[in-house]
Parts: structure tokens; C-alpha cells; sequence
């Protein structure tokens, strides 16, 4: 086991404060009980992990409320049920991602590429950093394939600096403005949040704009942000943020404990499902940074929404017809990610079966359909007789996920 090291003034008092929190939660008193007493950080070794189902549970519980400003809502991951929430106060902590991370400045035309509403954060995230940072923003959020051409132009004239997305959304807007011939003289910032870079970005963007670097953050609704990455980090390597407790467990998976004073998500060494290791990063700063490998339980990022494999299933399973059903996600080098749901349909199965899944996940109000509305052709259903099985093991896993070379 990994230590517990920080050096945040009164990150010891503010771990006991969101113990007593969790302890005031019925459901959860129980679990915590065994703990008599944090006399350091060290002590929190001796803390269950806490998983995602135990923060919902001390979040309904606590309903908790920003001492200023606005408590804001977000959906915690994604599913095909009812979203699990999150909260933050306005500004959403950026101060202190703005301290340590500075891509924008008062010169910069930014372009906020991430999709607004439906209880994703990512929008207001930056929203809440350009006011940091004084530059002038454009609010664009989700644009279609359609749109392309005239975005594009009115980058170009506008003099965009900067421009920001999920890499799922970045790239197919750099490799058609690649196709077209499209250039961003300007541009010289590209940010990204929500899932892994894609590489096919490093070979659009020189292309469109040879003077434009990545500039990264890592984090969840439940962490928020974790840490920052430089167009001199590697991709999947990130500093972490001052007010972020993060410890490497059993089989590298990650747990994260917030020593913000005023966090309103209770996080006390909260499996996240992502695995990690200490590394020395390749930018030259000094201290551990942390290199992130993958995701290692049953949710998965697509196209920067994390979907519960276990919830879309069984809003698969449960329609007429259906007798059981596997996702297939496939990754490709010059394209975003696809999502198939196999489909093995009932004897009784009425014809148009895979039509009405795939317009059942459509047309769900949140969840997958944020990660389909944008590319509607990304999902396809298929029907099957058989779903895809381990050869060495004969398992059938809920969830196959494939890259195309």
C-alpha cells in the first residue's frame, strides 16, 4: 500500500469533517464505524473504499448546499436509469485548477466545444475557467457534421485561439477541416476533458493549425477536476491539483479523498474504476505525477460519457423481444469509436426488432443518447444467434471492446 501524503494546510481536519458526514448517513454509519479516530492521513488505510453507489446514497442523504453562490447539479456517469447527481458550487473549484494550469490568457478568442444541458459539467467547467482567465469566449457547444463548413469559416475569420472538446468531438472537426483544406492560422490552443486523447488528433492538427498544442484535464463529477497535463506531459500522464488525496491500491486501481474545505461530494477514498501508477513525468516537473492505464470495473467511457455496461444492458434486455445483448464498442486510428449492441432475439420476437432497440436508445433522455445525439450513425444494432464469446474461457462479458488497425 501507498501512502497518504499531502501538504494542503488542514487537509487533516477537513477528512475528518467528511468522515462525520458519511457517519451521519444511515446507511452508511455502519460502514465506518471501525474507524475510531483519524490522527493522520495515514489513518485513512484503515477506510473502506467507497464506490459509487455509497456516494449516492450519502448524497441523498446529506443534499448538500454551497455556502455561496449557486449549488449546481450534474449527472455522476451515465446510464440508461435515472442519473446519479453530483453537485458543485459556482465556479465549479476552477480557482484552483487556474493556479497551477494556465493555456488562456486575455488575449484569446476560446471556442467551448462541450456539449451544454442535460446535466453534463464539462461546458460550465470551462465556462467557469475563461471567466478566470479574462479571455473572450464563444459558448458554441455541439455541432453537427452539417455545421462544419460554416463554423469553420467563422473560426478562421474570428481568429480562434483556442478551441475545446472530448477528443471524440475534436476529431472529426480537424480531420474534415484536414479534408477540406481548411486552415486555423490563429489557433494555438487545443483543451480536452472527458475521456483519453485520440492520437489521430496528432496528425489532423498540424495539418489545420501547425502552431496548436494539446492542453489537458483528468477528473469526474464526483472528483471533479483531478489534474492537469501540458502539451510537454504524455497524454495519459497528469499533475495532480493540491486539494486531490489519491491513492494507488489492489491492482492499481485508484481512490481519490477531496481535501477541498468546502467540497460538497462527501469523497472519501472514492474508487473512480480507473487504474494508475506513480511515474516521473517527461515535462521536467519535479515531484510523482500519475500515469493513468484504463478503466478497470463495469462502466466505460464513450465518446466522453461514462456509461454503466450493466444499466444499458438491461434497458436492452427489457424490451419485447429481446433475449439477451452485448455491447461492442470498436476504436479506429482515423476515426471516433462505434458502439454495436448485439442483440439475440426471443422465439417470439415481433419483425423491426433491432429498429426499436436502436430507437429506444436514441431517444432516451439522458444517458447514452448525449454520447449518439451529435453522430446518430455511431450506434448500430445488430441482431445475432450467438454473442461473442472467450475461446479460452467460453465467458460471454457483458461488454467487448475491439480496435481496428
Amino acid at each position: 500500500m501507498t501512502g497518504f501524503p499531502s501538504t494542503v494546510p488542514g487537509a487533516l481536519d477537513t477528512v475528518r469533517a467528511t468522515l462525520a458526514k458519511l457517519r451521519s448517513v444511515p446507511e452508511l454509519a455502519e460502514r465506518y464505524a471501525d474507524i475510531v479516530a483519524l490522527d493522520s492521513l495515514e489513518d485513512l488505510v484503515h477506510a473502506p473504499v467507497m464506490v459509487k453507489d455509497d456516494l449516492n446514497v450519502a448524497l441523498e442523504h446529506l443534499k448538500p448546499r454551497a455556502d455561496h453562490g449557486a449549488t449546481w447539479t450534474f449527472q455522476s456517469g451515465g446510464s440508461t436509469g435515472a442519473p446519479k447527481l453530483g453537485y458543485a458550487p459556482t465556479g465549479l473549484y476552477m480557482d484552483e485548477v487556474y493556479a497551477q494550469w494556465k493555456p488562456l490568457g486575455r488575449d484569446d478568442v476560446f471556442v467551448n466545444g462541450w456539449g451544454a444541458g442535460k446535466l453534463w459539467g464539462a461546458h460550465y467547467l470551462f465556462g467557469a475557467y475563461a471567466d478566470l482567465t479574462g479571455c473572450t469566449g464563444i459558448g458554441l457547444g455541439a455541432i453537427n457534421r452539417a455545421e462544419y463548413d460554416v463554423w469553420l469559416e467563422f473560426f478562421a475569420a474570428r481568429g480562434v485561439t483556442a478551441i475545446g472538446g472530448t477528443p471524440s468531438v475534436l476529431r472529426p472537426i480537424f480531420g474534415h477541416a484536414r479534408e477540406t483544406g481548411v486552415k486555423l492560422p490563429d489557433l494555438r490552443t487545443v483543451l480536452w476533458l472527458g475521456e483519453a486523447w485520440n492520437p489521430g488528433l496528432d496528425e489532423d492538427i498540424p495539418a489545420v493549425a501547425p502552431h496548436a498544442r494539446r492542453w489537458g484535464l483528468y477528473g469526474s463529477t464526483e472528483t471533479w477536476v483531478a489534474g492537469t497535463n501540458t502539451p510537454d506531459c504524455p497524454a495519459d500522464t497528469w499533475h495532480l491539483l493540491p486539494s486531490q488525496l489519491v491513492h494507488v491500491g489492489e491492482d492499481q486501481l485508484l481512490d481519490f479523498t477531496s481535501l477541498k474545505p468546502h467540497g460538497l461530494n462527501p469523497v472519501l477514498r472514492y474508487r473512480t474504476g480507473d487504474a494508475g501508477e506513480w511515474v516521473t513525468c517527461a515535462c521536467g516537473e519535479p515531484g510523482r505525477a500519475l500515469r493513468i492505464l484504463g478503466r478497470r470495473d463495469g462502466e466505460v467511457k464513450f465518446r466522453g460519457i461514462l456509461l454503466n455496461v450493466d444499466a444499458m444492458l438491461a434497458a436492452v434486455t427489457g424490451q419485447p423481444g429481446v433475449s439477451s445483448a452485448q455491447l461492442l464498442i470498436t476504436e479506429y486510428p482515423n476515426r471516433a469509436e462505434t458502439m454495436e449492441v448485439l442483440v439475440v432475439p426471443a422465439r417470439d420476437a415481433a419483425p423491426g426488432l433491432a429498429e426499436r432497440v436502436r430507437e429506444h436508445l436514441l431517444h432516451a433522455a439522458y444517458g447514452p443518447a448525449t454520447s449518439f445525439h451529435r453522430d446518430p450513425e455511431s450506434l448500430g444494432v445488430r441482431l445475432v444467434e450467438d454473442l461473442i464469446s472467450n475461446d479460452r474461457t467460453g465467458k460471454t462479458s457483458g461488454l467487448v471492446q475491439r480496435r481496428e488497425r
